[in-house]
């Protein structure tokens, strides 16, 4: 059990484990793989807040006795990577997690969990370093001893690589996708004005419209204008307004994330990105490092200067896409490939160390 996070003792009259865990699951038939979700209450040491009180939400697809993966992804992704048919519905990353796919669960034990602070109960200051942390007393409760990868997108792969740093004898390789060892100065900026948004949006009683506006602003920041140039038109005049053609899209994007997401929430794992710097000579696991030119938020030379100072084995892919830093979640094809052949590259390893 890591000393920085304990779960609570269950003594004589408290629930059973399997009360105090909340734990659900169920054999997927359709799809061929287990799938399993369950809360664990922990008091987690936090870098800047102390001990706090907090609730781990997980869901893994696969059998126990395969070797295992951790998937992360931006600060809006969740514990829910794939559908199942244990926990229906599309998850956030359903083109890379799933049968015949990239990280397919019939070969591995896929784990992912909502980030503590996510459902915007934690109102205090949120290390990257943190959620490493609960990861790793995560894994100590499903028994999980050592990850064969740690996949992370955004600020997952920010997360990844502080969990390469706090615990590298617990992985085997980290795929750290468009996140470094540090936040961007302007990217940081960007995102301190989305911020304010919400701010004001909550001294006008409104905090909503204010996360809506934030949500949009972040949507701009994640695109590119080559993007925008293919796919809008020129602006318009209607009732003595002028209205451009990306805002029907921004203004959906902004109300179908306002409605989903605590505005707590959002503005601790903002700052949590921005606190995430750590020295990448100190990590010594092989890492996989993926930049795409067009990402204004993590440019693509932070990537090439973290590839360049880590210690360990790295390789360095550097994507081209006219989506951004949302390349994750687009190019399909590209990170698909990307993956199979780091997390192939580790189980080829392993089987030559046994």
């Amino acid at each position: 059990m890591s000393l920085a996070a304990v779960p609570y003792p269950i003594e004589a009259g408290c629930p059973s484990p399997a009360a105090v865990f909340n734990i659900a699951a169920e054999h997927d038939a359709t799809h061929g793989f287990p799938a399993v979700r369950g809360d664990v209450p922990l008091a987690l040491e936090l870098r800047h807040a102390g001990r706090h009180a907090v609730t781990l939400r997980y869901e893994v697809l696969g059998a126990p006795e395969l070797p295992a993966v951790f998937v992360a992804g931006g600060i809006s992704a969740n514990r829910h990577l794939a559908e199942s048919d244990a926990f229906p519905g599309e998850g956030w990353w359903n083109v890379q997690v799933g049968v015949h796919k990239a990280l397919d669960p019939r070969r591995n034990r896929i784990v992912a969990f909502d980030w503590i602070g996510a459902d915007g109960a934690l109102d205090v200051v949120i290390d990257p370093a943190d959620q490493a942390d609960a990861i790793a007393a995560l894994l100590d409760v499903l028994g999980i001893a050592r990850l064969q990868a740690f996949v992370g997108s955004s600020y997952g792969a920010m997360v990844g690589l502080q969990f390469a740093l706090r615990h590298p004898d617990r992985l085997e390789r980290l795929v750290a996708i468009s996140g470094t060892h540090r936040a961007h100065p302007f990217a940081s900026a960007w995102r301190a004005l989305q911020r304010r948004a919400v701010t004001l949006g909550a001294l006008q009683c409104d905090e909503s419209h204010g996360l809506a506006l934030a949500r949009q602003l972040a949507i701009l920041s994640y695109r590119t204008p080559e993007e925008f140039a293919a796919r809008f038109d020129a602006a318009t005049v209607a009732n003595g307004r002028v209205r451009v053609d990306a805002e029907n899209y921004l203004d959906h994007c902004g109300a179908k994330y306002a409605a989903n997401t605590s505005p707590v929430a959002f503005l601790r794992l903002s700052e949590s990105i921005d606190l995430q710097q750590l020295e990448p000579e100190r990590i010594g696991v092989p890492v996989t490092v993926v930049a795409v030119s067009e990402d204004r938020l993590v440019p693509v030379e932070d990537a090439r200067v973290l590839a360049a100072r880590l210690r360990g084995p790295v390789q360095l892919h550097v994507l081209n896409s006219s989506y951004g830093h949302d390349a994750f979640l687009k190019e399909t094809g590209a990170i698909a490939g990307i993956l199979e052949q780091a997390v192939t590259r580790v189980a080829a390893s392993a089987e030559v160390s046994a």
